[in-house]
């Protein structure tokens, strides 16, 4: 008897969430993400969880670095400029080595831009949105089935690094319905059910727990920078994740994460029918991303062809991978408009010459 359910993606990414113990939700509405708080407000009390619409996105995640301080899984969720509003938060938190996962579903930019999909935060997500050097752990799932997976997945990764995790999805995903089926990934880490960090196991003990990210001797502060990098190393080398197709003997490689690699895999399908080799890195992890999938190019690339729905965001970290083996270029649309399986099968021949 199969378990999949049909489900409009904002409210998988909820559901997601409440399979993987999350029990507090704390966010603001921005379309187009408005169903992950609108489902949240009702299913988070049958779990025994809160659902609490903050007063803004700034208010939102400095409840979230509360309700994170206290060892509970928490959600937050929003799109582009929301997020842009949370950023100073979001660098308190990772400064903190709190746990937590934010979703955020794209929307066409800059400022308040429009309601379509797009993928232009990618600089946010990857380079860090607010100040100080800080890293997110980014995913970008494919699909609703992976989404839902990755999101489960992003709980377990928060905790054993003690780091937000972010799920970078777009409107199109947010608001498609696909069947989904809530299996969880199994993760091979050691994850304490005991958080001797949060202020719930000091306090039981008598102890004060003061979780900051404010430290104003520089000797100290330097310190704490150097083990929040050696932190990231681990990520880069354990949780680099990418999708590869018929690499192998390509003259042409698209490069292209989320919605956007569905687009492209409809369209290397066509060059492939036509007698041009084409296929695709899939960028799971954008960061850590997958630069070695990009280094160790099979010599019958020819060229590497980077597909966005952006102005080019993600095409610098490709061209920094291929570290300059073949010619890399740039197919995008933006403000919420998205390729077109014609328009990439075009840039693609073009590319070839």
């Amino acid at each position: 008897m199969s378990n999949r359910v049909l489900m409009k993606g904002n409210e998988a990414f909820a559901e997601a969430a409440v399979h993987a113990g999350c029990k507090y939700f704390f966010g603001y509405p921005i379309t187009p993400q408005n169903e992950i708080p609108e489902y949240m407000s009702r299913r988070l009390p049958e779990v025994g969880g809160v659902y609490l619409q903050a007063e803004s996105e700034v208010a939102g995640i400095n409840m979230i670095f509360g309700a994170a301080g206290t060892g509970h899984r928490v959600l937050i969720s929003s799109s582009s400029p929301g997020i842009s509003l949370m950023s100073e938060g979001i660098s308190y938190i990772a400064a903190a080595e709190l746990p937590c996962v934010i979703i955020n579903v794209m929307r066409g930019g800059p400022g308040l831009g429009g309601i379509l999909p797009a993928q232009s935060d990618y600089f946010q997500a990857t380079k860090g949105g607010g100040h100080g050097d800080y890293k997110l752990l980014v995913l970008a799932p494919g699909n609703l089935q992976e989404a839902t997976e990755f999101i489960m997945m992003a709980f377990d990764l928060a905790e054993f690094y003690r780091n937000p995790v972010m799920i970078l999805t777009d409107g199109f995903m947010g608001q498609m319905m696909e069947a989904v089926e809530f299996k969880k990934v199994k993760l091979d880490y050691d994850i304490p059910d005991v958080k001797e960090w949060a202020i719930g196991y000091m306090a039981q003990r008598g102890k004060r727990a003061l979780i900051k990210s404010l430290s104003l001797d520089p000797e100290v502060l330097e310190q704490h920078n150097k083990k929040l990098q050696k932190k990231y190393r681990l990520m880069e080398e354990k949780e680099v994740r990418f999708e590869s197709a018929g690499v192998e003997d390509a003259e042409i490689v698209i490069a292209a994460y989320g919605t956007t690699s569905r687009i492209a895999k409809s369209a290397i399908k066509k060059l492939r029918e036509q007698g041009i080799k084409a296929g695709i890195i899939r960028p799971q992890s954008l960061y850590p991303f997958p630069c070695k999938a990009f280094s160790d190019l099979p010599e019958s690339v020819k060229h590497v062809l980077v597909v966005e729905m952006s102005c080019g965001q993600m095409v610098e970290d490709v061209k920094l991978g291929v570290c300059g083996k073949v010619p890399v270029s740039f197919y995008g649309r933006c403000g919420g408009m998205a390729p077109s399986v014609d328009e990439i099968e075009e840039a693609a021949k073009n590319a070839l010459g």
